[in-house]
């Protein structure tokens, strides 16, 4: 999945979930739930390092989107919520965020990054992890029902 859906989904669970350890627990857990459907992916094991841009933009894309949402739903006074949105967000991000670091060398990851990468059902390479429309599908999906569910809660 793009980070877009993982922090539209970690902010609405972060949104509807009062407890910020039970907001931590869910995230990575919806993180791991989401990609089990099948999506496609900007990036694969042969990507180069200039193509980390695509990364950057879809960082400030997803996280855009909720600021824009907090800031225009007169949110802001809320701290609790705000923490428990911003904590949703981390945890949703935090799988993928150790793939990172274990593909830049932090090898203890290594079970975490087995175990996410048997989530992703099409092999690597595989016509059906192409980032295209067709592949992802349940991106968008996902990422309009987060998005309509966030906007009705804040």
């Amino acid at each position: 999945m793009i980070l877009t859906t993982h922090i539209l989904s970690g902010a609405l669970v972060g949104a509807e979930i009062k407890n910020p350890f039970y907001v931590a627990i869910v995230s990575v857990m919806l993180h791991f739930l989401i990609d089990l459907f099948p999506h496609g992916d900007y990036l694969n094991k042969k990507s180069r390092l200039w193509e980390f841009w695509k990364v950057a933009v879809d960082l400030a894309v997803g996280l855009g989107i909720v600021f824009a949402i907090i800031f225009f739903r007169n949110s802001t006074g809320n701290t609790t919520l705000l923490a428990n949105i911003g904590i949703g967000i981390f945890f949703s991000l935090l799988p993928d965020g150790t793939t990172l670091l274990y593909m830049i060398g932090m090898k203890y990851f290594k079970p975490i990054y087995n175990f996410h990468q048997k989530l992703h059902l099409a092999p690597d390479f595989s016509p059906e992890r192409e980032f295209r429309l067709k592949n992802n599908l349940w991106d968008i999906l996902i990422s309009l029902i987060s998005l309509y569910f966030l906007l009705s809660r804040l």
